[in-house]
């Protein structure tokens, strides 16, 4: 963020003035505003210096500053994405399939992603690719929350897997 301009560094010869509790001072000129800001001991910080006619807050501009950078650390919180794991088998039946797809479903409300994984023992890795995608699918279509495939189903060395995250 560029270090906004105050007092004397503002340019604009009018200027929309908020004052110190918030209130709503209306347009007026540089020495109009610095004026005011000075009865306040206060100092004339340009806030929004695009809009038109742009916009200056009366504030100490520490604090000012402080607060603003508070505000940039609280909407980058880590988001620890973690790659959970729903393994399911050829033969696993539809009311199982549900219960795998039920804890998908929360997984993706939590944030995280989801690595659907067709387990595929022995000979049953060779069978075609198309019929093993179908089973992947029917498993997906039970999925309750939006999402999108963040890595489309491909050949891995357990058989068959894809990676879904919420949309």
């Amino acid at each position: 963020m560029p270090e906004p301009r105050i007092n004397h560094r503002i340019s604009a010869r009018e200027l929309r003035v908020i004052g110190p509790k918030g209130e709503n001072l209306g347009v007026l000129t540089l020495s109009e505003a610095l004026k005011a800001a000075s009865e306040f001991s206060l100092d004339l910080i340009e806030i929004s210096p695009t809009a038109n006619p742009p916009v200056a807050k009366i504030a100490d501009f520490g604090k000012w500053l402080y607060e603003e950078n508070k505000k940039q650390k609280l909407g980058k919180k880590p988001r620890s994405a973690e790659v959970k794991t729903v393994q399911v088998k050829l033969g696993t039946g539809d009311h199982d399939l549900a219960l795998k797809a039920k804890k998908a479903s929360e997984w993706l409300t939590e944030g995280n992603r989801v690595r659907v994984d067709l387990f595929l023992p022995g000979r049953s890795k060779y069978m075609e690719e198309k019929f093993l995608k179908e089973r992947i699918e029917r498993m997906l279509k039970l999925v309750s929350v939006d999402y999108k495939m963040a890595d489309p189903a491909k050949k891995s060395p357990k058989g068959m897997s894809c990676l879904i995250e919420r949309a």
